[in-house]
């Protein structure tokens, strides 16, 4: 019986849902060959697409497992390298020549030779159809230029993060997540931009993780500016401690006391949401 299952293609590590082989179990990690939209091309076989793994697909691609990858075809695979170098330094000879505003920033080859694929930067729109069509006599395949931004330059050639792993980009995530600095602010993470902003020059994804915890953990404490009452008097909130769920208050003899948020007595004026709304810090774009 035939079965489907997600599998990530691609140097973007685009993710489809693609049948299997008849009567053939395809175990995760197992390397496949495929037919994409794209052509012909080298995945790796994540899991099988019951309903439950389709629901963290938005749209997912739709093909084919043509066969299990043998060595041959990985061989090919790792061939491609010398394809994509020949094509960079192809299309940057045409770029240069033609002295089009863009930058481009990477190739990838198709296993089965049906196209090339040019990944590039640029600040406004680009014609670039003379260039397709040089690169079409020089390298005798189909072309084609995808505009990408700079979290995506990420995803094709940034290795580690400050963390020290892989970055996120490269590895599980798919889709950018919204990142803003209330995040960065609500987590009390440093606001220096050289701490806080990933190798693409965005802020860190990793701010998103978690923003969701702090967010519903803050709904439960006392703005910061509220006025509350304690055992020991009244005073005003002054910061919020959320993850230990505790709070700095300003007593009214001007005393500042860490004091858990099960103290709080009566909040007799709300404060402010700690935080702007998300608006001009935001720096999250590609």
């Amino acid at each position: 019986m035939d079965s489907s299952h997600v599998v990530r293609y691609g140097q973007m590590r685009s993710l489809g849902v693609f049948e299997g082989l008849t009567g053939q179990d395809h175990p995760r990690g197992q390397k496949v060959v495929v037919r994409s939209e794209r052509g012909t091309e080298l995945g790796e076989v994540l899991a099988p697409a019951d309903e439950r793994a389709a629901s963290f697909l938005d749209d997912p691609h739709k093909g084919r497992i043509l066969r299990v990858a043998t060595d041959a075809d990985l061989e090919a695979g790792r061939a491609l390298t010398r394809v994509q170098e020949e094509g960079f330094e192809t299309c940057l000879g045409f770029i240069t020549k033609r002295g089009l505003p863009m930058q481009l920033v990477d190739v990838e080859a198709i296993l089965g030779g049906e196209r090339l694929v040019f990944y590039y930067l640029a600040e406004k729109r680009v014609d670039f159809r003379e260039l397709v069509k040089d690169l079409a006599r020089a390298c005798r395949t189909r072309i084609e230029m995808r505009q990408i931004g700079v979290r995506d330059e990420a995803k094709l050639l940034a290795d580690y993060g400050d963390c020290g792993k892989p970055v996120c980009c490269n590895t599980h995530l798919t889709t950018m997540p919204p990142v803003t600095m209330r995040m960065a602010k609500l987590q009390k993470t440093t606001l220096d931009p050289s701490k806080v902003s990933g190798r693409c020059g965005r802020l860190k994804c990793c701010l998103r993780y978690e923003f969701d915890t702090y967010q519903e953990l803050e709904r439960d404490l006392p703005a910061t500016g509220s006025r509350v009452v304690t055992a020991k008097g009244s005073g005003r909130v002054v910061a919020q401690e959320v993850l230990s769920r505790k709070l700095v208050v300003e007593f009214d003899d001007h005393r500042r006391v860490l004091i858990s948020s099960e103290d709080v007595l009566t909040v007799e004026q709300r404060g402010r949401p700690t935080g702007p709304a998300p608006g001009p810090d935001d720096l999250s774009g590609r």
